[in-house]
């Protein structure tokens, strides 16, 4: 049987200390705000595969469809030995990446890094059981925090999908994306997923669906906080907001309060309080053109090589190549 190795680079408190350090900013801060890492505990993470299948949620269709088309073309120009994937390693568009580099017969090694220990070792454990003559080595770390510490043979292609690069803001992911080019040696590559610019309706809705698993994601957050800093958040009487920020080319999801409110976080021993219709933002989701992506990917010490959409023009892959 294929075992895959499974390391850490998180001590046991790291992500507990990560959410007291990012509520007690967040909540100070205005306007009041949350980073979208604190959706995904197990209802969470359920909530957002359920998302990925709505009518109105087109981004994991359309990178499906670009991944489906030219996951041979990456295997033929990269070459590479190894993949490293930053978040889940067992979604399909990972194994269609996969196997497009297995069947080249140039892979060695696949990397998945996630924060979860749990979902890091079923995810590396179904990768390792599928493809029983490829090395599995699972990395428990954060993107943000450990990609020095990324193992694998080159060349590698780092795929880092689903648009969430849109979730970090500007200067985050400038630096962000300066830390994948500081692991990878020259004519090494990076695989990019960006959601596009696109009309604010289509966007809107993506985010606002009518069945309204979206807002009951949103407002999970407030449910992790309730159980993780003995927090007494009223939830339902949050309401989900989606809104399109044209002169950012993003979308914020936020909470709205529907009444005043005074919320006591036990564990921080904090209180935190909330006039009626103040906003607390839990997300931004940038949206992407090529010229963009281009000036970004080259401020970070890459050359976009390759760029591929879906059919409809609604989303990016990138193929950037590290130079010197």
């Amino acid at each position: 049987m294929n075992e895959p190795v499974i390391e850490s680079h998180l001590g046991e408190d790291y992500l507990a200390e990560g959410l007291r350090s990012d509520v007690l900013a967040g909540l100070a801060g205005t306007p009041k705000s949350l980073p979208p890492k604190w959706f995904y505990d197990a209802r969470g993470s359920e909530l957002f595969e359920r998302i990925t299948e709505l009518p109105e949620y087109y981004p994991t269709r359309a990178e499906r469809e670009i991944l489906r088309a030219r996951s041979a073309d990456v295997a033929e120009i990269t070459r590479a030995a190894t993949l490293v994937e930053l978040g889940s390693g067992s979604s399909e568009k990972t194994r269609l990446l996969l196997s497009a580099l297995h069947e080249a017969g140039t892979l060695r090694e696949f990397v998945p890094l996630d924060v979860s220990p749990v979902a890091l070792r079923e995810s590396a454990t179904a990768i390792a059981n599928d493809y029983p003559d490829l090395r599995v080595h699972g990395v428990v770390g954060d993107f943000t925090a450990h990609l020095d510490l990324l193992p694998g043979a080159g060349p590698r292609v780092v795929a880092f999908l689903g648009g969430t690069i849109g979730n970090l803001l500007p200067g985050e992911r400038a630096k962000f994306l300066a830390g994948v080019r500081d692991v990878l040696a020259p004519g090494e590559w990076l695989l990019l997923g960006t959601d596009l610019v696109k009309e604010p309706d289509v966007l809107v809705r993506a985010y606002d669906d009518a069945a309204g698993v979206t807002a009951e994601f949103n407002r999970n957050v407030l449910r992790v906080l309730n159980r993780e800093l003995d927090a007494d958040f009223d939830v339902e009487a949050f309401e989900h907001v989606a809104a399109w920020d044209a002169e950012h080319n993003w979308i914020e999801m936020r909470l709205r309060a529907g009444r005043d409110m005074l919320v006591r976080l036990s564990a921080l021993g904090v209180e935190a309080r909330f006039a009626a219709g103040e906003e607390l933002r839990t997300e931004v989701s940038a949206k992407f053109r090529q010229d963009g992506v281009r000036e970004d990917l080259l401020g970070a010490g890459f050359e976009l090589a390759h760029w591929w959409t879906d059919t409809a023009g609604r989303f990016g892959v990138s193929l950037a190549r590290s130079v010197e």
